[in-house]
């Protein structure tokens, strides 16, 4: 009975995709798209099956990048979110400052990294890293500010100290808030390990959709795109999974 609920939500979004494909392939042949405006999904498959080591290369680096930028802003996130909750003038100081830098268009921050760090895997990673921290860090001072003080003083009144109450109370109260965050950073992880690769590499699919976009290849750009959305809704859905695990009392039906 437990997996009932994701088996239909998966058979729903096969179905869903589905629907979507047989539209798509219907508009093209019915309306006479050209492939230069929307090929078929065909033709998208046979330009991943003319390279597949260059999709398979770039797909892998993409999502070492963004694995590395999520996990560390994931971690500094959760970090700082504590620190400010018990730290308030630390928070004061710094929050604005967070906010400050959000505001920074993320292209001009990641010319500042690749000019600091090089075209490496780090230099990607840290670009991923500054989209990912900020919504982690608000979303996880929100769930601690959020949890019951009759809470805290039950725990008290029995001798817990503040550590005890931070991580058997606190931290799992403010969970749910987090993976809010964690599920969002997702997506803002990879969109910034692409960004990065804009700023010159070798492999990766933000190198595969820019050398597309000057060639004018426009089967080879929706490859692209798919192996991204890919990428993208298969991380989503790990965070997501990791969620009902961790945090079955407050995630998502």
């Amino acid at each position: 009975m437990s997996m009932r609920g994701p088996a239909l939500a998966m058979l729903r979004l096969l179905a869903g995709l589905l629907i979507a494909g047989a539209v798509w392939e219907g508009a093209v042949i019915a309306l006479g798209i050209r492939p230069h405006i929307l090929p078929r999904l065909g033709m998208i498959w046979g330009a991943v099956m003319q390279a597949p080591q260059a999709y398979w290369d770039g797909f892998l680096r993409t999502l070492i990048e963004t694995l590395i930028g999520f996990a560390m802003g994931a971690c500094v996130g959760v970090l700082n979110g504590v620190v400010f909750f018990r730290l308030p003038t630390l928070r004061d100081m710094l929050l604005p400052i967070f906010v400050v830098s959000q505001t920074i268009p993320v292209i001009a921050f990641g010319a500042l990294v690749v000019l600091w760090f090089g075209n490496t895997l780090m230099a990607k990673a840290i670009i991923a890293f500054y989209l990912t921290f900020f919504p982690v860090t608000v979303n996880t001072l929100l769930g601690l500010n959020s949890v019951d003080p009759r809470q805290v003083a039950l725990l008290r009144s029995f001798g817990a100290n503040g550590a005890q109450i931070l991580f058997r109370l606190q931290l799992p109260m403010a969970l749910p808030q987090t993976f809010v965050a964690l599920r969002l950073a997702a997506s803002l992880s990879l969109v910034g390990a692409i960004v990065g690769e804009w700023f010159g590499d070798t492999t990766g699919l933000g190198v595969l959709l820019l050398q597309a976009m000057y060639n004018e290849n426009v089967v080879a750009l929706w490859a692209a795109i798919f192996c991204c959305a890919i990428l993208g809704t298969g991380f989503y859905a790990l965070v997501a999974w990791a969620e009902r695990r961790l945090v079955f009392w407050g995630a998502e039906q």
